[in-house]
């Protein structure tokens, strides 16, 4: 899956294992995106055909209600409670499952953490 990391998804752990698990991972970091505008974000992944991934959820779920034409955003929501967070691991192993679904992801906000079995 060809991804672009959110700025705030972009932990060196999380990246070498997507891209250890095949994935071609683009970070925001790498692409000049730190620090920019969610919506500056959100085109990038459109005009480059990368689906997004992000923990910012509440700014990326109003994008994507009013900017319906991109090519999907992956969405891990945090809890207070660190437990109930996904780990690098199950945020990896979610993306895989999205993918073995055949899930079309254009045009789709994923919540992963209903991915995580």
């Amino acid at each position: 899956m060809r991804l672009l990391v959110d700025e705030d998804s972009q932990a060196r752990t999380l990246v070498r294992l997507l891209r250890e698990a095949g994935h071609d991972v683009l970070t925001a970091d790498a692409a000049g995106l730190s620090s920019l505008d969610d919506r500056e974000v959100l085109a990038r992944a459109i005009g480059e055909r990368r689906t997004l991934l992000t923990r910012n959820c509440g700014d990326f779920l109003a994008l994507h209600d009013e900017l319906r034409d991109h090519p999907g955003v992956l969405a891990v929501y945090q809890d207070a409670d660190p437990s109930k967070s996904m780990s690098y691991a199950e945020i990896v192993r979610a993306i895989g499952n999205v993918a073995s679904a055949g899930v079309v992801l254009d045009r789709q906000l994923i919540v992963l953490n209903a991915w995580r079995w």
